[in-house]
């Protein structure tokens, strides 16, 4: 396939209306989830993102039935066929690991490669495996590969040592067919966690706490149909909203959860962008000069680490000088280097990095490294002079639909090449 790349010119302070979509970050657990059960499940407003594309061949791998009507996918698994995820779908997915909960806790067996994706640093799936072998199950590790086995799991007291999304995620699905009940303490409490929950509990399962640090499921025999609707992605919105802020523009989202960007929007605020809320959606004004930030990336509700490289645009073009450290993941800065070929003046120590604010950026070729770094290198390029040029702009099409299309609409000047 012919490698494609994106031509950013200097752009206007954007301006208009766009309807974000999907959640890819909930989609994909609640795809995995769709195992759990031999009867259909519709799921509704689904994004064209390569990441769904990638679980949908995962699933028909195992042996589910896949059906896509425009935006609405079908998913119906009579029988798991297999119990094992081939290597060269699991490498390109980091959530194929989602995939063990469901399988272990229906078959009894789940054989998988350690996952793949992004390279944003250490994310081991030790915390799932121990969850898994508190609730009875045996682990075998291989030199590529790990093999759970457990005839039917049951129910335990799990204390996660972090509050891993993916974690959290995965023993809430496995509990939800374990004998007996299962309580998780210090889970994730990202919006993600409710959806998935929600979306169990409408299929028969019996979740409370979602949301909390403290999650309780009670296993059921069987789970049923189900049509379901996933939340909008807060993490495309955080980024045309600090697209707007970033560019001094004006612009309205809409299919919008405002209650999951109070720690962006106390943040935009405090760079000098106006925020306001309507229904199911939120305007962003940005100021004629953006003030300098301080930002901490940190579990739900904390700042998103999402969001962390497109902030650290902001704070480039701030006046000032900014602070930004990342706790969640160890490698997250890798596009600093970038930024900095672009006139940014960026220096990382460790988990920090301190940015001076220049009075313009100027265009580069520059890559995207992974996913969320690729969306900050456009919005570089909407704001530097010249023509800047993104390549690898694969790892973006993972998660934003769309995305030029979606900017070309605010008057951005952006063009998918080959």
């Amino acid at each position: 396939m012919q490698k494609q790349y994106f031509q950013i010119n200097k752009s206007c302070p954007l301006k208009g209306n766009i309807r974000i979509s999907t959640s890819k970050n909930a989609v994909l657990p609640i795809m995995a989830a769709s195992l759990l059960t031999d009867q259909m499940v519709v799921l509704e407003d689904m994004p064209y993102l390569s990441d769904v594309s990638a679980m949908t061949c995962i699933l028909k791998a195992l042996g589910s039935d896949i059906r896509q009507y425009l935006n609405k996918i079908i998913i119906t698994t009579n029988k798991l066929e297999k119990y094992e995820v081939p290597y060269s779908l699991a490498n390109k997915l980091r959530a194929s690991s989602l995939i063990m909960g469901p399988l272990v806790t229906r078959l009894g067996m789940c054989k998988m490669a350690y996952p793949g994706g992004c390279d944003i640093g250490q994310r081991p799936i030790d915390i799932h495996l121990n969850a898994f072998k508190a609730m009875g199950a045996d682990i075998i590790y291989g030199k590529d590969c790990v093999q759970i086995i457990c005839k039917r799991l049951k129910g335990a007291e799990i204390s996660l040592p972090y509050p891993s999304v993916g974690a959290t995620e995965n023993t809430i699905m496995a509990a939800t067919l374990a004998k007996g009940i299962t309580i998780i303490k210090n889970a994730a409490t990202e919006p993600e966690i409710i959806d998935l929950c929600a979306f169990l509990n409408s299929m028969g399962a019996c979740i409370k706490g979602a949301g909390s640090r403290t999650i309780i499921i009670k296993g059921v025999v069987k789970l049923y149909a189900t049509q379901y609707k996933p939340i909008p992605d807060r993490i495309e919105a955080g980024t045309y909203m600090l697209a707007a802020a970033i560019t001094g523009g004006d612009i309205k989202l809409y299919n919008v959860r405002c209650e999951h960007l109070l720690s962006l929007e106390h943040t935009l605020c405090e760079a000098g962008a106006k925020i306001v809320y309507f229904k199911n959606g939120v305007r962003v004004i940005g100021p004629k000069q953006l003030n300098p930030i301080n930002v901490v990336s940190k579990p739900y509700p904390g700042y998103p680490t999402d969001l962390q490289a497109q902030m650290t645009v902001l704070a480039s073009i701030a006046k000032g000088t900014s602070t930004i450290k990342e706790t969640v993941f160890d490698n997250r800065f890798m596009h600093t280097k970038e930024l900095n070929k672009m006139g940014a003046q960026i220096q990382v120590k460790e988990t920090n990095a301190y940015i001076t604010g220049v009075d313009q950026l100027h265009c580069a070729n520059v890559v995207a490294t992974d996913l969320r770094a690729g969306a900050a290198m456009v919005l570089a390029g909407l704001k530097a002079e010249g023509t800047t040029i993104i390549e690898n702009v694969h790892y973006i099409d993972r998660g934003y639909e769309q995305i030029e299309n979606k900017f070309s609409l605010l008057g951005a000047k952006i063009l998918r090449l080959h």
